[in-house]
């Protein structure tokens, strides 16, 4: 595999943050769902896709070793960038045998359903780091980076490392709950709530927009058009779609 990178400081304690989004369109006919499919695939093709993680990656002060990038037919896109702390040394041109280092993963998931006329666009982003590097301080930026009507994020820090007296640290940060690294202007426009496991430093929250403006949800239609009765009928599938997401069961 060629040089090895030097690692400073190495310990294995990781931090795995799992940050999913759901964004739902209304769109009535089958030509409005794939100019609503082939939108959001070309708005979130891998190159963009890129551009987020690469920046996410320079916010928590890592550095990118390796970028793979694929988008799919018909639909989709995945990113999965290598990454090492900043404090680290690369040394050769072969950085691939450090994948068990850090890494930062994005899969989308287009797609909608004829009978609901609704349509639904799923992104998945993984973050794993070791040592100090935590990827909550990115959440404010991942959640501006889309269309976020309901998200899911799990954080776990597994493993340990010591301290100087070679005691045990099963967690080096202070953290109840994911909202706290969330700023109060995202937090005000949604509903939240958090299922902990302390024990098992195990962490996850999930979200759902409160107000939902119609014309949002609408793709390539005025909602001043429709009928008031036609508006009701919409916003309240919207609605019902966003419960059973936000609640992960069928309810309706």
């Amino acid at each position: 595999m060629g040089e090895k990178l030097k690692l400073y400081g190495f310990n294995n304690l990781t931090k795995a943050l799992s940050f999913n989004i759901y964004d739902v369109c209304y769109a009535k006919t089958a030509r409005e769902q794939r100019d609503y499919i082939a939108y959001i695939d070309e708005q979130y093709n891998s190159n963009r896709l890129t551009h987020i993680l690469t920046t996410l990656t320079n916010m928590i002060g890592a550095k990118v070793l390796n970028i793979s990038q694929q988008d799919y037919d018909p639909q989709g896109a995945s990113v999965t960038i290598l990454i090492a702390e900043g404090s680290m040394v690369p040394l050769g041109e072969t950085q691939l045998a450090h994948l068990d280092k850090s890494h930062v993963t994005v899969h989308t998931y287009p797609e909608y359903h004829p009978e609901t006329c609704l349509a639904t666009f799923r992104v998945d982003i993984d973050v794993a780091t070791c040592g100090e590097i935590t990827p909550l301080s990115t959440l404010d930026y991942l959640i501006g980076s889309f269309d976020s009507d309901i998200i899911t994020m799990d954080y776990r820090v597994r493993g340990f490392t010591r301290d100087i007296d070679g005691k045990k640290l099963f967690l080096d940060h202070n953290i109840t709950s994911i909202q706290d690294y969330i700023s109060p202007d995202i937090l005000s426009d949604y509903d939240a709530i958090d299922i902990n496991v302390y024990e098992a430093n195990l962490f996850h929250t999930k979200m759902m927009l409160k107000e939902i403006d119609l014309q949002n949800y609408l793709f390539k239609t005025d909602a001043y058009e429709l009928p008031p009765k036609t508006r009701l009928e919409i916003m309240d599938n919207l609605r019902r779609e966003m419960i059973e997401i936000f609640s992960e069961r069928n309810i309706y």
